[in-house]
């Protein structure tokens, strides 16, 4: 297996982590936070997916699907490049409200889909490409990468920790709607 085969696997398993996470919730359940600080299942999802599009969109050379798709727009938030989730308060968490899981879903699939368009090129050499300086020892790509690829899995398992406390509370188990 070649190391751009390695990375690609990663990101289709995250693709999965994200469709099982939200598949047959409501609006209602996608908000859902086991108190009030918490983050939603719908959150984590948006943020997991704008963190992706953003790294490998500054990685690849290109604008964010955010911006040039109209996903902040369908989302009904600003289309600020920068606003990736990191640092919300508890107020602009709970502001993040899907109607359903076809949005977020959609979305990430539209960002995997570019994140995997970029990694058919992705090479030894491209690995090795620095991409900040800022940090000692400069980060490149091939960190960056891996940096994404973390996070967006520690934020998918996440989300599919609190679809279980949710499926767990006592009106799901009695048969209430939002969980398919």
């Amino acid at each position: 297996m070649e190391t751009g085969d390695v990375v690609r696997e990663a990101f289709g398993r995250i693709r999965q982590l994200v469709d099982r996470s939200v598949a047959g919730l409501d609006a209602d359940a996608l908000a859902f936070r086991p108190d009030a600080d918490a983050n939603s299942i719908g959150w984590l999802v948006w943020h997991l997916t704008r963190t992706q599009d953003d790294h490998v969109a500054e990685i690849a050379g290109l604008d964010q699907t955010w911006i040039t798709d109209g996903w902040a727009e369908r989302f009904g938030m600003p289309a600020d490049p920068h606003d990736t989730g990191y640092g919300h308060t508890s107020e602009q968490v709970a502001a993040v409200r899907p109607l359903g899981p076809d949005l977020l879903t959609d979305y990430h699939a539209a960002v995997s889909d570019r994140t995997l368009e970029y990694l058919v090129v992705v090479d030894a050499t491209e690995l090795d490409r620095i991409i900040d300086r800022s940090y000692d020892p400069p980060v490149s790509v091939g960190v960056r990468l891996v940096s994404v690829i973390s996070d967006n899995l520690q934020h998918a398992g996440q989300a599919m920790y609190v679809r279980g406390i949710l499926e767990r509370t006592p009106e799901r188990r009695a048969g209430g709607s939002g969980t398919g």
